[in-house]
């Protein structure tokens, strides 16, 4: 205690029949193989061909949109066959018109939460469905980590679960821990990142635990205010914490722990799962433009505009293709 150097066991190669005696030096002299300094950082040690992980290359299609490719023709050709019916059962679209304008209420900063999980549960519902293989690991199996004492039915592990299953279960983890739309996007970038690197499928006895462990690590990652292993425990009354923990240890260790998600790779799963909603006929809502909400579009137009003036006015022309534009007139828009 308080002495500045510590005893270390230098163990060198035999040369010849005599024993190299043991050497003591202090702290300061020793010099390690590899200092801490020289660590390479998460981002260096991701994997050079990016386009074999969806999930990180930004123009890379994701998993769940080559999953779904069958399907989506079997839709299409379903469509033309059944023209008529399926225009009757289809939900008509409101259209703008000069008094009235409706606006998607769901955007790439502020997705809707209800459609975005359908989205999401809809791609884990293709991942289960189109699987190649049924190779799994045992920290996801629910026979060997059951998050329920109710039992299950006799079929669990080769029944497939249907779409409203993976929605009912995602939906009540969302509404109970109050995530955030942003959220279910991450993790459904974490759980391909999952299948990528563990080299693995979601089959019918795994795909709770693995879309468990992805909405665990999201939000803790993607907000600021991350919820509690314990209070994931309140939701699943039979799942202990230290299960919980283990859980999330192991995800970790899969992923390599390359928790990072740009902002292009999130742009590129939020517009792939709008055409993969398309697709599958869910309509996202659209909201009459009121006189407030036109008011607040107004005011942000206007600070993009003295933003833009102001770097005109340095010099700097960031959007060269805005010179040529000529404004030949406004007018004030009429909102019933």
């Amino acid at each position: 205690m308080g002495n500045s150097c510590s005893c270390f066991r230098i163990t060198s190669p035999r040369h010849g029949s005599k024993n190299v005696e043991d050497t003591y030096l202090p702290e300061a002299e020793i010099q390690p193989e590899e200092s801490a300094s020289n660590l390479q950082h998460i981002s260096e040690r991701e994997p050079e061909d990016l386009e074999s992980d969806p999930s990180s290359h930004p123009t890379a299609g994701p998993l769940f949109m080559q999953r779904s490719k069958s399907d989506a023709r079997n839709c299409r050709e379903k469509r033309k066959s059944q023209t008529n019916q399926l225009f009757e059962s289809r939900p008509l679209k409101k259209s703008s018109s000069c008094s009235t304008i409706y606006l998607d209420d769901s955007t790439v900063s502020q997705p809707n939460l209800k459609n975005t999980i359908k989205c999401v549960t809809l791609a884990v519902f293709y991942h289960i469905r189109n699987r190649s293989s049924n190779k799994m690991l045992d920290i996801f199996d629910e026979r060997l980590h059951p998050l329920s004492k109710d039992g299950y039915p006799e079929d669990f592990e080769e029944r497939d679960p249907d779409h409203r299953s993976i929605y009912k279960f995602v939906r009540t983890l969302f509404n109970a821990a109050q995530l955030t739309a942003e959220c279910a996007i991450i993790t459904l970038v974490y759980l391909e990142r999952l299948l990528t690197y563990a080299e693995i499928d979601i089959v019918p006895s795994t795909w709770r635990r693995i879309v468990l462990g992805a909405i665990l690590l999201s939000s803790k990652v993607w907000d600021d205010q991350a919820v509690w292993n314990v209070d994931y425990c309140q939701i699943l009354k039979d799942i202990s914490v230290e299960d919980m923990n283990e859980l999330e240890r192991q995800f970790l260790e899969m992923l390599q722990f390359n928790i990072n998600v740009p902002a292009s790779v999130y742009a590129k799963y939020y517009f792939d799962l709008r055409t993969l909603a398309d697709q599958n006929d869910l309509t996202f809502p659209s909201e009459q433009l009121s006189k407030e909400r036109a008011q607040k579009l107004e005011a942000m137009s206007r600070i993009c505009e003295d933003k833009l003036a102001e770097l005109h006015k340095n010099g700097f022309k960031k959007w060269s293709s805005l010179d040529n534009i000529t404004i030949l007139r406004k007018t004030n828009a009429i909102l019933s």
